[in-house]
């Protein structure tokens, strides 16, 4: 079951749900960190997607952490165009590293999410692996942004409504190294119906030493 915890932000506190698959006295060798899509669009840390990538990390033996970002459900402040919101994860991602002392954390996101993952990777996360999920490519995501220095995994839909495929294909070939690019054909923006694709790709990527 997942436990209700509150996290100090810079914002004030931040709601979110921890979901730790082990056994008490296991050792935690990685924790997963998971961003939601856009609080203005009805994001919230329960959209099933972001459930889907903490539920593939939670199947790799990593107890998980999800959370609102401001102003969403009971976490605190507003909605800040993404500048608070990179600030937002940062301090999740410190609180989950100081719960689990762990080697080694992962760090995703959907959509909105995807692009404040990507930017909190350079800016204080510092995650082993990350996992963006539908990057929004010229909507969000519109100026060049540092390449974390770990392991990248992206995943966009061939049918998305909302981003350009070949938009994306182009902003990872930019990458040096590129990121790993994973294309579910018959996807469209909310992965109906392909969650179990999205999950197995995740699954792949993470599993890789």
């Amino acid at each position: 079951m997942p436990l209700a915890v509150q996290i100090a932000g810079p914002a004030g506190a931040i709601e979110a749900r921890v979901e730790d698959p082990l056994p008490a006295g296991a050792t935690r060798r990685v924790v997963g960190v998971v961003c939601h899509p856009h609080p203005l669009f009805g994001g919230t840390m329960q959209n099933k997607v972001v459930h889907t990538l903490a539920r593939a990390m939670q199947e790799l033996g990593a107890p998980t952490l999800r959370f609102n970002f401001r102003g969403v459900g009971a976490s605190a402040g507003a909605y800040d165009a993404g500048r608070g919101e990179i600030e937002d994860a940062v301090a999740a991602v410190a609180w989950a590293r100081a719960r689990w002392d762990c080697d080694a954390l992962w760090l995703g996101g959907f959509s909105f999410g995807a692009a404040t993952a990507l930017q909190a990777a350079t800016r204080g996360a510092r995650p082993a692996k990350l996992v963006t999920i539908a990057p929004p490519v010229g909507r969000i995501i519109t100026e060049p942004v540092p390449r974390p220095d770990c392991p990248w995994l992206i995943v966009q839909g061939d049918q998305d409504e909302l981003i350009d495929i070949d938009a994306v294909r182009s902003w990872a070939r930019s990458f040096a190294p590129e990121p790993e690019l994973t294309v579910i054909a018959g996807a469209e923006h909310f992965f109906h119906g392909k969650l179990g694709e999205l999950r197995s790709g995740v699954l792949a990527f993470l599993r890789k030493a």
